[in-house]
């Protein structure tokens, strides 16, 4: 069974290079995944002042939310993300699962103007 899914994609840190190294990844393991446009944001409760580029991203999988969520996180790793950099407000890359199917997660996100503004465009 195929699930419908949209993810978050995140940066403050090398934004351009993390968001393409990051589409780069997610298109080996997702084949059919589109993207909205990029969106440029001001931090929310950040401990740093460096703006994030901000993306969604839709695809159809057959994993579940777990599975995601999972190979999302390996993806992070992959691309240099470190308790030590969070910890700084330092943010290479965050990619989180927004919606699997009708189940929604993150909900404050959803509230967010960027989601509000970049959802339209899957």
């Amino acid at each position: 069974m195929m699930h419908s899914v949209i993810i978050s994609l995140a940066s403050n840190h090398d934004a351009k290079q993390n968001l393409n190294e990051a589409r780069r990844c997610l298109a080996q393991i997702f084949s059919n995944i589109k993207y909205s446009d990029e969106l440029l944001t001001d931090p929310i409760n950040a401990k740093r002042k460096d703006k994030y580029l901000n993306q969604l991203a839709q695809f159809e999988s057959a994993f579940d939310a777990e599975q995601i969520n999972s190979r999302l996180k390996a993806v992070e790793q992959q691309i240099g993300r470190t308790d030590e950099d969070r910890q700084q407000g330092i943010v290479r890359i965050d990619l989180d699962l927004l919606q699997h199917d009708e189940q929604r997660y993150h909900l404050k996100d959803w509230e967010r103007p960027y989601v509000q503004k970049l959802l339209p465009e899957l």
